[in-house]
């Protein structure tokens, strides 16, 4: 797994122990802040910070200021507010005259415009008295001030040779890097292990990317007097961050596309994934997505409906006149006493395999995942409402795992990871789920943790945030608290679910991975730990097999290792290959059962599979229908 998020860097497990970060022992805890420094450029990178009692004192308030849930720092959310304008009438009681450039002059100039030239590059302008229409430059005060934002300082695209990218991609391409090297697998050499079409990316994320790299800046273009660049519409796209994936960071040449479902769109990414893996079409498949949402447009449209935990709304739940930034960390409160979400940026990526090539290649395995279930809400009032489709999803959940591992397993050794936006609606109708599932199944204290408590709502990359939690909370046997819930709402079904504001000790099997996305996107992902999957891999392929993996899988952690021990320092070596190997057309060896590509070991095989029966060549020669 790899990426990044508010709470820092996926591999390592760097994240999940920002979140639990005062129930770690000293020494993990020390080595969380000096990575979250060096990733924050509060170090030099190479360097180890100061370890005299004040100088780590004030590392780890800057640490602990700037990450997670926070005011929002971009620089248009503050004084004197974000830019805008205002249509205006002007009255004008005599002509207006004024001067400038020839290539400032509109196309197609106003009636009564009078225009005179100066010289070659400037005119002068006369407007008749009357009205005149106009737009006056505004700065309008931020309604939501907060934000769950990457860890200040980091810059994914400046690690890279990127060009007027949008933030979205710069943090796939670092999420895909962080992935690949903390695998301590050699992609080349495994890439030369497969066929090339065994190989496949399914990346995305909810809603495009918005910002001004992106199709934001191309939709405003024409109304804020800006060029559109030949860049902003193709990347704009959401299948985008599998497609740079493919160009610049793995050059597959595999499957590849990308599944938007709201919410859960990162969930409905891994499913591709494991659907390609049961089917036997893919071998090794990198899912994941990359959003970066928090622009002024798209808050202001979440705030607009009523979705989003506006300033008014956090001074009206705590009766407070003034926000202090303590207050704004506290913006995000899952089933507690609430009033909307907050936004969130991150990127998550997760590599699969399946079992018989992941043992093969020693491969360090962190959990696996059996299946995920998509439901959708059926008829309804409201296209943003929950709805029924949640209870189908994690009801075929809990079933698997009851099926898969027994019922005291389900019972006493699952968590859930709730979808947690800390919206009044979400907090009971997701409670009732939860209830009602544990109802049925004779389940009573059935743990509830809710991530975005610490790193907001990052939208399509939500699932992502929940299951590289999830996989921390198997390597530290330890589920995170809902630190902002103060007491559970009256309005929560809380009678068989557990409710913590402290990270607790817990050996768990399994966790679920909730998701409920607007528009009736729902999903649940099971992900089974690594000791179970062990056991299970066990009884397939034998116990000698299972030795053989652990004995090759120590060079594979030596080298994860090397590549994370250099992450906590600052080098992260993201893989950019822009223009390196290309190919066209003329260059391949085409046969009829394979394609010969230059630069991969393995042809493509063409052979495909024929569920559809066959027809002779001659028509007269075909059998019968009740023998066909």
């Amino acid at each position: 797994m790899g990426g990044i998020n508010p709470a820092g860097r996926t591999s390592g497990h760097q994240a999940f122990r920002r979140t639990v970060l005062d129930a770690l022992p000293a020494d993990q805890q020390r080595q969380t802040l000096q990575g979250l420094a060096a990733l924050m450029r509060l170090v030099e990178p190479g360097t180890v910070a100061s370890d005299t009692p004040a100088d780590v004192e004030q590392l780890r308030n800057a640490v602990l200021k700037h990450t997670l849930v926070r005011r929002n720092e971009d620089a248009r959310f503050s004084a004197p507010g974000l830019p805008a304008n205002r249509q205006a009438t002007l009255a004008l009681e005599a002509p207006l005259r004024f001067v400038l450039r020839r290539r400032q002059l509109p196309e197609h100039l106003p009636e009564h415009w009078e225009v005179r030239e100066l010289d070659r590059r400037t005119v002068e302008v006369s407007v008749p008295e009357g009205d005149f229409n106009a737009l006056l430059p505004d700065a309008h005060t931020p309604k939501v001030k907060a934000a769950a934002q990457l860890p200040r300082g980091f810059e994914p695209a400046a690690l890279y040779r990127s060009v007027h990218h949008p933030r979205g991609l710069s943090m796939a391409v670092f999420g895909a890097s962080d992935c690949l090297n903390a695998s301590g697998l050699a992609w080349e050499r495994l890439r030369d292990r497969l066929d090339p079409d065994q190989v496949a990316v399914y990346a995305g994320n909810s809603i495009g990317q918005l910002d001004d790299e992106g199709w934001g800046g191309l939709l405003k273009s024409l109304v804020t007097g800006q060029r559109a660049t030949s860049k902003q519409m193709p990347l704009g796209y959401g299948q985008m961050p599998a497609d740079f994936i493919n160009a610049y960071v793995l050059g597959s040449v595999g499957g590849t596309g990308a599944a938007l479902g709201a919410c859960a769109s990162f969930l409905y990414n891994l499913r591709l994934g494991i659907d390609d893996i049961r089917a036997g079409r893919r071998r090794v498949v990198m899912v994941g997505t990359a959003d970066a949402p928090i622009t002024p447009e798209i808050i202001e449209g979440f705030r607009a409906m009523g979705a989003l935990a506006d300033d008014a709304g956090l001074q009206s739940l705590d009766a407070l006149e003034l926000l202090t930034d303590a207050d704004y960390q506290r913006a995000c409160r899952p089933f507690a006493r609430n009033c909307g979400f907050t936004m969130a940026e991150a990127s998550q990526f997760v590599m699969l395999m399946d079992d018989s090539l992941a043992l093969e290649q020693g491969a360090d395995i962190l959990g696996s995942v059996p299946e995920v279930f998509v439901n959708a809400d059926g008829f309804k009032r409201s296209i943003s409402a929950p709805g029924i489709g949640n209870y189908i999803t994690l009801g075929k959940a809990a079933a698997l795992v009851r099926d898969m591992l027994g019922e005291t397993s389900l019972r006493e050794r699952t968590f859930l990871h709730a979808h947690g936006t800390s919206t009044p609606k979400n907090r009971t109708t997701e409670s009732h789920v939860f209830d009602e599932i544990a109802r049925a199944h004779g389940i009573t204290d059935w743990p509830v943790t809710a991530i975005k408590a610490f790193v907001g709502h990052s939208q399509g990359s939500a699932a992502g945030d929940q299951l590289a939690s999830a996989l921390g909370s198997f390597a530290h046997s330890m589920i995170p608290g809902i630190h902002t819930l103060d007491a559970v709402a009256d309005d929560v079904y809380a009678e068989r679910l557990r409710f913590s504001k402290t990270p607790y000790a817990f050996d768990a099997d399994a966790s679920f991975i909730n998701a409920k996305g607007f528009g009736g996107n729902n999903a649940t992902g099971v992900v089974l730990s690594p000791r179970v999957t062990e056991r299970l891999l066990t009884q397939r392929h034998g116990a000698e097999a299972i030795s053989a993996w652990k004995e090759r899988r120590e060079r594979v952690r030596e080298a994860s290792a090397a590549y994370l021990q250099q992450a906590d320092l600052g080098h992260y070596q993201p893989r950019y290959q822009f223009g390196e190997a290309v190919l066209e057309g003329p260059e391949l060896k085409i046969h009829a059962d394979r394609i010969h590509i230059p630069g991969y070991a393995r042809p493509v095989s063409l052979h495909t599979d024929n569920p559809f029966g066959r027809l002779n060549d001659d028509p007269s020669d075909d059998k019968g229908d009740e023998e066909t």
